[in-house]
């Protein structure tokens, strides 16, 4: 008999639940329900807990009270008449139902649960129940949370249990195929280098208070209009700095007119010529609506550092795209026309990110997936070239050329997209 035999015979047996489920009739949502539901039908004790420890588990709360008291959990066991006992009912992602206004979900990982458990709370915890993959876990004592331990990853005992940069994906519940489907595929970058399910439209996020502390903490977002707004600004592409656009715009029309690639200096050389006629047209009078409005001369001391800014910008983006053509991202002789990728594929996770903080509804998440999805096919040509360009827009945001985890997290996403069968990329033409 193994240790965790002898463990769990000492803590009390698990149940695995009474129903007599039709399994044809039903499909695990994900990879995580699917794991659960093997070990359960093979009798596996060890198994099953496994596949737990590895994942995160979500328990309900009210919305008013989560608001009221950020930061605090309440446990809200219901009585089994089964059992004759109290459970804790603990949720996989992929078991979660849509996102209601009055209803939220926190997440948590069993290590967590272990953790923070004592003699007051329920003496089990219920794993999915009402599905075919539910289990009954002993938590009434020491030992049985023990035994919870010994099946989970090392860790702080706060974080999240799912894996980074791995595809995961929902065969069940979320959209696989058309446009909200393309639209969620967008934003999949980001899904994928965070490991959440790259089509959960009905999305919970890492769970209510996380999603509120995310968007705080990464976007100034705190309520509804806030959301809004930066969403908005988001499928507008006006996030993306006007300076990056202004420098790919020159080369993209010096490509235009001389079909063919553009030599550095040359793209130099021409920004350097397009920012000085600039500061001469503004200079001179202006014809509006609502009469002549004057000219403002620019001072040298105003035009040189936005010259050598430019040019300096210039460097940095050939610096990206060598990088980029030696790491597979961009083909020989290939460039990034524009950045805006970098809002669209963020505005398809805007959507998401806002709908698990409850700050818009899920038709208006899906109106905004659809629009990033849209803006992306119009602007952009193939999976490849709207990938290049985003993460060009993240390396110039966050990355100072240091080519460190900002650029080296999205290049393993990327490559996992553009790797993987069951990949967006690859089961959903561009066009």
């Amino acid at each position: 008999m193994g240790l965790w035999k002898k463990n769990v015979a000492a803590a009390q047996q698990p149940v695995w639940g009474w129903q007599a489920w039709d399994l044809q009739g039903w499909q695990p949502p994900s990879a995580v329900e699917q794991r659960l539901l093997e070990a359960k039908s093979r009798g596996d004790w060890a198994g099953y807990l496994e596949a737990v420890g590895h994942t995160d588990l979500f328990f309900a709360d009210e919305r008013a009270r989560s608001d009221a008291r950020p930061g605090t959990v309440r446990f809200t066991p219901q009585w089994n008449p089964h059992l004759r006992a109290d459970c804790l009912a603990l949720f996989t992602e992929g078991i979660l139902p849509p996102p209601d206004p009055d209803l939220v979900f926190q997440s948590m990982t069993l290590e967590w649960y272990a953790s923070v458990w004592d003699e007051k709370e329920a003496p089990w915890i219920a794993i999915n129940p009402g599905t075919p993959c539910e289990a009954f876990i002993p938590a009434a004592t020491p030992e049985a949370r023990a035994v919870w331990r010994r099946h989970t990853p090392d860790g702080d005992g706060c974080g999240h249990a799912h894996p980074h940069r791995r595809l995961r994906g929902l065969s069940v519940g979320g959209p696989l195929q058309g446009p909200v489907a393309f639209g969620l595929a967008c934003g999949a970058l980001l899904f994928v280098n965070n490991g959440e399910l790259w089509n959960s439209m009905a999305h919970h996020g890492n769970g209510y208070d996380d999603g509120k502390r995310r968007l705080k903490e990464w976007w100034g977002v705190t309520c509804r209009e806030e959301w809004a707004d930066t969403q908005r600004r988001l499928l507008d592409a006006d996030m993306v700095s006007s300076v990056w656009e202004f420098a790919l715009g020159v080369r993209r029309s010096l490509a235009q007119d001389f079909a063919g690639s553009v030599e550095l200096e040359h793209w130099r050389q021409a920004a350097e010529r397009v920012l000085r006629h600039n500061a001469a047209q503004a200079a001179e009078p202006r014809i509006t609506p609502d009469g002549v409005t004057p000219g403002r001369l620019r001072s040298t001391a105003e035009v040189e550092p936005r010259v050598a800014g430019v040019q300096r910008l210039i460097g940095r983006i050939a610096r990206y795209e060598a990088r980029f053509r030696a790491d597979g991202l961009l083909a020989d002789n290939a460039f990034v026309r524009s950045v805006e990728a970098w809002d669209y594929g963020r505005a398809s996770a805007m959507a998401r990110f806002g709908l698990s903080a409850r700050y818009c509804t899920l038709q208006e998440a899906e109106q905004a997936v659809v629009a990033a999805g849209r803006a992306s096919r119009h602007n952009y040509r193939s999976w490849e070239e709207f990938s290049a360009a985003y993460i060009l827009g993240r390396c110039l945001h966050f990355d100072e050329e240091e080519f460190g985890s900002w650029y080296e997290n999205v290049l393993a996403a990327h490559r996992v997209l553009t790797t993987d069968p069951a990949s967006p990329w690859l089961t959903i033409p561009w066009n």
